[in-house]
């Protein structure tokens, strides 16, 4: 059943209304409610339409949370063929909010990673809600590595508040990984193409978004602290996430602006938790016309455009 956010409760209202009508016409074939309920759902996709088309930075942070928004597992089962899962980073252990291993996107044989935050308890407490740890980043690297060694084009999905911040984590080389892993894109010898799916949050979405094109969702948003982490910071409150989401331009559009991400890729109406499948059919075309531009650059332009897109960033 699908969730509404506070900002949705009035289209939530119509769809009520809607399925009450549906119940109480169920029972009594002599009643006719066609125009009706045309009606009310024309008001209802209007509504909808109307409502994500002015989204506030915090209501777009509350879409990018959204519990029903797909992850990296629904990615991989909608957009892509013949995953093969590859775990473990040969140093720890294997850390499942990272997951990665060889794919096929549209025929192209590509290097898959990304952030899996899970979908019920049982699987967010298993993935960690998407927070990777050292191992998850070495794991990131050596899957890079083996792309570089076999020429496969690297493409991953960034979604999480943030790299892990317990103390197990960081006692295990927690920003040497995340160092390592954003070095280990730098400076990958075949194109990669990053997209922020849902949160991009701080150095543990940047260690898997280091490409030469990054791509960002529409409603997806993109930031070096969370607008609560930021907010308790500036007003010593999280009461102040909403203030803090617009002064930080977090949003795909505002990034775009900035020079920050190459390319939105258009959501459904109301999200992409509302159509998964046509979400992904979008993600997996927008990402394949990137890797075709980029399949005949050589290895030098491809380093080069890396560190100017970085370096650019900020630039006065």
């Amino acid at each position: 059943m699908l969730s509404y956010l506070e900002f949705e409760k009035p289209v939530g209202e119509l769809d009520a209304r809607i399925a009450e009508l549906r119940a109480a016409a169920e029972g009594d074939a002599e009643v006719d409610i066609t125009q009706e309920l045309e009606r009310l759902e024309k008001r209802s996709r209007d509504l909808l339409a109307s409502t994500y088309a002015a989204l506030t930075p915090w209501q777009k942070t509350q879409v990018a949370r959204h519990p029903s928004r797909p992850h990296f597992r629904d990615y991989v089962a909608l957009a892509f063929d013949e995953f093969m899962p590859l775990g473990g980073d040969r140093f720890y252990g294997e850390d499942e909010a990272i997951m990665g291993g060889l794919a096929r996107l549209g025929g192209r044989r590509v290097v898959l990673i990304g952030h899996e935050k899970g979908n019920d308890t049982a699987s967010r407490l298993r993935h960690n809600f998407g927070m990777g740890k050292p191992e998850g980043y070495r794991k990131a690297i050596r899957l890079m590595e083996l792309a570089g060694r076999f020429g496969l084009p690297v493409v991953t999905l960034v979604d999480t508040s943030g790299a892990f911040p317990g103390v197990e984590a960081e006692e295990r080389g927690q920003a040497e990984a995340i160092a390592r892993s954003t070095e280990a894109c730098l400076g990958l010898p075949v194109p990669m193409v990053a997209t922020i799916v849902g949160e991009g949050g701080s150095g543990g979405a940047v260690a898997l978004a280091s490409a030469e094109r990054v791509l960002m969702l529409e409603h997806a948003v993109y930031s070096v602290i969370s607008p609560e982490g930021c907010a308790s910071i500036l007003w010593r409150t999280a009461d102040k996430a909403p203030d803090a989401a617009q002064a930080m331009r977090i949003t795909a559009q505002d990034l775009e602006q900035l020079g920050v991400i190459d390319r939105i890729v258009p959501e459904p109406v109301g999200g992409a938790h509302r159509d998964p499948a046509t979400m992904a059919a979008s993600l997996a075309a927008a990402i394949g016309q990137e890797l075709d531009a980029l399949a005949d650059l050589p290895v030098d332009q491809l380093r080069r455009q890396r560190e100017d897109r970085f370096l650019r960033i900020g630039a006065i």
